[in-house]
């Protein structure tokens, strides 16, 4: 038994989690068995009776599926839907006219930036990534790897707005924690954000591009044999949810008497709300009398639903794993290391953000555990708050990885295997954390 000692539970992490990957990477067992697997190995490593494990295991799996479940399922039929009727297809061709085949990666970083700031990490991928998806197939052949040049850009702009702008939940929580002014934390937010965009976007897009390339993602849908839709209804259809949890954020920012006059907003603007109207509107708009066609109706949500459940099972049981880990005590280990003091408290705000994201794969438990243990360390030094919780966001990034619900979701929109996702978009992360803590660390000097 390792549990015994922090040492202890380290070492049973790491077994635990390499055995998922070995079983999934070298077996060649689904996710969802491989992560369960290596999430029952950590409870009997650690002393955890079967049942606690069990349990552990189960109430992981269910929080996921409560918490972004039923978005990321309703995002990846609307994603399909606008894949599979063209829409996504003629939303990209009119982007790529715009920004130009040399700038593509550039304009799939802006929009992605803009998208992201209503939207939560994961309501902006299963929205972005099919149009993306659908611009890197209307590149030149000659392009290779253009989807992944044209993807990681999206996904490091919705990542780094997800970790270091409020109104997003970690950030969020962070500031309250830390006593933090919001306004100067989303300027130096912005401060940060920007460069670490730019270099974890297009530039580190362009070199792994070179190694890897992209399979038959979710995004990559067949086409229906119907006329492709308008720009006009494709794009009311992808900026209807945009806009309706937009309006929702914007009202919670008014006076509390015209928030009230706009109370009507709240149910409307809820994530799953606004994707379930969307997906109706998008039924009905996008495919027309064809929605009403058995045939093609059946076809419709052969295309949406296939890919759901892999992702799903694949999210959940890293959900599961996660759970086992915060059962076995990693949290708990992660705070007594921040007792310590050895490091300088920024570095040590991102350390114990590192070491929670790597044990528990959420970069929001990350977030707010690190921030919890953060405020006596921040008032006896006199660190900024505002600069901790930008430290701390950078950290709830690094290197996602098996026990992350992104982790899957994003493989399973980019169509790579087990190991280039750890070659794409891990290293993704690992780069936007680390240049983040470089850019506070150097900011915060200034200011």
């Amino acid at each position: 038994m390792l549990g015994g000692s922090d040492p202890g539970l380290v070492a049973a992490s790491a077994l635990a989690i390499g055995l998922s990957i070995w079983l999934i990477v070298k077996a060649g067992l689904h996710p969802f068995i491989g992560l369960l697997c290596g999430a029952f190995v950590m409870g009997l490593l650690t002393g955890m009776q079967p049942q606690d494990t069990a349990r552990a295991i189960q109430q992981g799996f269910g929080d996921v599926m409560a918490g972004a479940g039923i978005v990321i399922a309703l995002g990846l039929t609307l994603g399909a839907m606008l894949q599979f009727s063209g829409a996504a297809g003629a939303i990209a061709q009119s982007a790529l006219r715009v920004v130009g085949v040399r700038h593509a990666g550039w304009g799939s970083l802006g929009a992605a930036m803009l998208i992201g700031l209503p939207l939560f990490f994961e309501t902006g991928v299963v929205l972005l990534l099919p149009i993306v998806a659908a611009a890197a197939a209307k590149l030149p052949s000659a392009r290779t790897g253009a989807g992944i040049a044209l993807m990681l850009p999206a996904l490091a702009g919705l990542s780094i707005l997800h970790a270091l702008l409020p109104p997003h939940p970690g950030p969020l929580l962070a500031v309250h924690e830390l006593g933090a002014d919001i306004g100067r934390t989303m300027l130096y937010g912005l401060v940060i954000a920007v460069p670490t965009a730019i270099i974890a976007g297009p530039f580190f897009a362009r070199h792994a591009a070179r190694w890897v390339s992209m399979g038959a993602g979710a995004a990559a849908q067949p086409q229906a044999h119907l006329p492709a839709p308008p720009l006009g209804v494709a794009l009311t259809v992808i900026l209807l949810p945009i806009v309706l949890i937009a309006a929702n954020a914007a009202r919670d920012l008014m006076p509390a008497a015209a928030a009230a006059r706009l109370s009507w907003l709240a149910p409307l603007g809820h994530p799953v709300t606004a994707l379930l109207i969307a997906n109706i509107v998008g039924l009905a708009l996008l495919f027309r009398r064809g929605a009403w066609n058995a045939d093609t109706a059946a076809q419709i949500w052969r295309e949406a639903m296939a890919p759901a459940g892999s992702i799903l099972l694949s999210i959940g049981a890293g959900g599961a794993l996660k759970q086992v880990l915060v059962a076995a005590g990693m949290a708990n280990a992660v705070s007594r290391f921040a007792d310590t003091g050895v490091l300088p408290p920024l570095v040590t705000a991102w350390c114990m953000a590192v070491l929670i994201r790597v044990s528990t794969g959420s970069a929001t438990v990350a977030t707010i555990t690190a921030a919890g243990l953060m405020p006596g360390i921040v008032a006896r030094t006199g660190t900024s708050p505002e600069w901790t919780v930008l430290a701390i966001g950078a950290g709830s990034l690094f290197f996602s990885h098996v026990n992350d619900a992104g982790f899957w979701l994003v493989k399973g929109y980019l169509g790579t295997s087990t190991a280039d996702t750890f070659k794409t978009w891990s290293l993704l992360e690992t780069l936007i954390s680390v240049v983040g803590l470089l850019l506070v660390l150097a900011a915060s000097r200034i200011w």
